[in-house]
């Protein structure tokens, strides 16, 4: 067997989004609002601190995203009701979200994806942020 060809990241992240039906944030904001998208937040606490938290959105560390959207871990989050979920997953600027959507993806969760250009977008587009009260 011989040893897979190192690619970049920014190889990986092109060949990955590819697979992702990426949305922005309006959509994304409509979609959570209608009850047709859980909006998860992999950010880490200082970013959270620092620029806010989108509301209604479910905060999850990155290192435990798996573990807390399997809906069928022992560990889930009571919002990982199904593999029909549809997750979008957000980061402080889109591309750790990228990568965190494929692997959900790979648990079975078909429709995850991420919001491009993450919170940064959100917040630029005006939308709903309340302060991080941790």
């Amino acid at each position: 067997m011989s040893t897979p060809r190192p690619v970049g990241i920014d190889t990986l992240l092109e060949r990955v989004r590819e697979g992702l039906d990426r949305v922005e944030a309006e959509e994304a904001y409509s979609a959570a609002g209608a009850g047709q998208a859980l909006l998860v937040d992999i950010r880490y606490a200082a970013l959270r601190e620092r620029d806010g938290l989108i509301p209604g959105a479910l905060i999850v560390e990155r290192n435990e995203l798996e573990w807390r959207l399997d809906p069928q871990g022992s560990h889930r989050a009571p919002e990982a009701t199904s593999h029909d979920l549809r997750v979008v997953v957000v980061c402080d600027e889109g591309y750790a979200s990228s990568l965190a959507a494929v692997s959900l993806q790979q648990l079975g969760l078909h429709r995850a994806t991420d919001l491009a250009g993450g919170f940064q977008a959100w917040k630029a587009a005006g939308l709903p942020v309340t302060p991080d009260r941790a």
